[in-house]
């Protein structure tokens, strides 16, 4: 898959005005997808910071949005506040932009996060906190929703296995 021509700055934060204003043909559309040449994949989608006004932070896993927890199925709305999740990962933010802005998720390959994972050792499968805003935890039950793996858990670095 090409850049498409928008997928050289990943860390760009849009707004509403720049996808449908006079750059609409040089920004990305909701859910478009992206490979980059380091087998990292990406999703752009359009941040919310949820009931707990949770802010973006670059390396933070985010879910999909379900206000109240409760999910209203395929989404390209995505928060850190886990209050407003399903505790569904959506992806790790690769910037950090406000709510109602627009930006990109990395949804696959290998990614650091910024915080701490929650509990995990390396190799074990992860599903998002149902407790801490923006982390990853180990999964405990065979029906949890697994969206990465820990590769070195002291590190913070994960291969990443959101659904896109």
């Amino acid at each position: 898959m090409s850049d498409m021509g928008f997928g050289a700055n990943l860390t760009k934060t849009y707004t509403a005005a720049d996808l449908t204003g006079s750059e609409s043909g040089t920004a990305p559309g909701i859910g478009d997808i992206f490979v980059s040449n380091d087998n990292k994949t990406y999703r752009f989608v359009q941040y919310n910071s949820g009931a707990g006004a949770i802010a973006a932070v670059a390396g933070n896993a985010v879910g999909f949005y379900a206000p109240g927890g409760v999910s209203a199925g395929a989404s390209n709305v995505v928060t850190s506040d886990v209050s407003d999740t399903a505790a569904n990962g959506a992806g790790v933010l690769v910037g950090a932009p406000g709510t109602g802005e627009y930006g990109w998720i990395q949804v696959k390959g290998v990614a650091t996060l910024t915080t701490a994972l929650v509990s995990g050792a390396d190799g074990n499968a992860l599903i998002m906190s149902a407790t801490t805003d923006g982390t990853l935890k180990v999964a405990a039950a065979v029906t949890d929703t697994v969206c990465a793996y820990a590769i070195d858990a002291s590190a913070k670095i994960i291969m990443c296995a959101f659904p896109y």
